[in-house]
């Protein structure tokens, strides 16, 4: 199972700067990277709840899943 998160995907549509929207949401920028790059491997509630009003979105414009079986050769 693979989680991705669309945060730049959105910031870039907002035009948004990383450190606008982590100060916005109350994270750090190495925090977005985080989430960004994948790596996060759990999102508060809270959190999220922040990334979705700062980012005027819903939780499914945020987190997507991906099939690991469709990305495998």
């Amino acid at each position: 199972m693979a989680i991705v998160v669309d945060i730049d995907v959105l910031l870039a549509r907002r035009g948004m700067s990383v450190g606008d929207f982590a100060d916005a949401v109350g994270i750090t920028p190495a925090n977005v990277a985080v989430l960004k790059n994948g790596r996060a491997k759990a999102v508060r509630f809270s959190t999220l709840d922040a990334i979705c009003r700062v980012l005027d979105c819903q939780p499914g414009d945020v987190l997507r899943h991906v099939d690991d079986a469709a990305s495998r050769p």
